[in-house]
């Protein structure tokens, strides 16, 4: 399936034009620090594949009071949340056990939001899949009195179930995948998760920095759009009917996502740079750096430059210029989701424009 430009953008600006008088949330998409990102290294985040809690404590202290100029650690995380919000972490565990975030992560994103005045019992593990993130172990991480939830049972090919999910939120779109009945409205509309249309006000948004193959990454946007909805498989059923770059940011800009999203934490410890997403173990690395921003296309714009600088060091092309003849890669890989995304107001895009702030600990 290919898309002039043209096409592409008009479908995009007039989808942004629908939702603009509903997205006037002050922390929601892209939030109060558009262009700013975060970027804190440290070379003892890892050793011998384990992460150092005490050093993933230390780079998310400083990367959270350098995004938000905060005087402390409970300062900066009351600029998202607060007592008498109910907050959603969303995870990503389709990396595996291997690549998906770590309990130092998890544990120091969730003292944050206690520190800021929200009780254990008003915070939410989120997954889409239940046994996608029980095989991660994630399951293992969450502590006593946090909540753990998810929308649906396990990942299948039929993606039209409506248990888990909001009928009456949802992103409808004339993509169908091939055999679901393209006269039935189920299938054009992908429908946002309960948890985060009903159950939750605020979400912390935690991906990991990976290729992709018919996205190019995964990292903000994607953790959203194909993390929150149903039906997405019909964006990439095959390399032909691949449509990324128009269903990411028309998800992410439905109201109730870019309203209620409002912090991202990019875990780039570990991070995969081939085969995504699920990347096999010759493709990732330890990068080291975790990212932190309010926008996730200044944060994706980043994370991209961050793969295909990987994938030039070992060789490769970059993500866009990935052909389906690649064993590991069965798309045409589609980065430009980001720039789109931009289109609909959703971040900042122009590397000129952005505020990039590397720190060490």
């Amino acid at each position: 399936m290919i898309y002039s430009r043209r096409e592409v953008m008009s479908t995009l600006l007039a989808t942004a034009a629908a939702h603009a008088a509903a997205s006037d949330s002050k922390l929601g998409i892209p939030g109060p620090f558009p262009g700013r990102v975060v970027a804190v290294n440290s070379e003892n985040s890892i050793i011998s594949g384990q992460y150092q809690p005490e050093i993933i404590r230390n780079m998310m202290h400083k990367g959270m009071l350098s995004l938000t100029g905060a005087p402390g650690w409970p300062d900066a995380w009351r600029m998202f949340v607060q007592k008498g919000d109910v907050v959603a972490i969303k995870v990503c565990p389709v990396g595996g056990a291997k690549l998906s975030s770590d309990p130092a992560v998890l544990h120091t994103i969730i003292d944050g939001i206690k520190q800021a005045g929200v009780p254990e019992r008003d915070i939410v593990v989120f997954n889409r899949y239940r046994q996608e993130t029980f095989a991660a172990g994630i399951n293992k991480w969450v502590p006593e009195g946090v909540r753990l939830a998810w929308a649906a049972e396990r990942y299948e090919t039929w993606q039209l179930g409506m248990e888990g999910y909001d009928p009456d939120v949802y992103m409808e779109m004339a993509l169908v995948k091939p055999g679901d009945n393209p006269n039935d409205v189920h299938s054009r509309r992908s429908y946002v998760a309960q948890v985060i249309s009903k159950q939750v006000n605020k979400v912390i948004n935690l991906p990991v920095v990976k290729s992709h193959q018919s996205a190019g990454v995964t990292l903000c946007l994607k953790n959203m759009s194909h993390g929150m909805v149903n039906n997405v498989n019909r964006s990439h059923i095959n390399r032909e009917l691949n449509a990324c770059n128009l269903f990411i940011p028309a998800v992410v800009d439905l109201p109730v996502i870019r309203q209620k999203v409002v912090l991202h934490v990019l875990d780039g410890v570990k991070a995969g740079y081939n085969g995504g997403p699920g990347t096999p173990p010759q493709f990732r690395w330890e990068h080291k750096t975790m990212y932190f921003g309010t926008d996730p296309v200044a944060l994706d714009k980043i994370g991209w430059q961050v793969v295909d600088a990987k994938r030039k060091q070992e060789g490769l092309p970059p993500v866009a210029e990935t052909g389906p003849d690649d064993r590991f890669n069965h798309y045409w890989g589609q980065p430009q989701h980001i720039e789109l995304a931009s289109k609909l107001g959703l971040g900042v895009f122009d590397d000129a424009k952005l505020d990039v702030r590397r720190l060490s600990v």
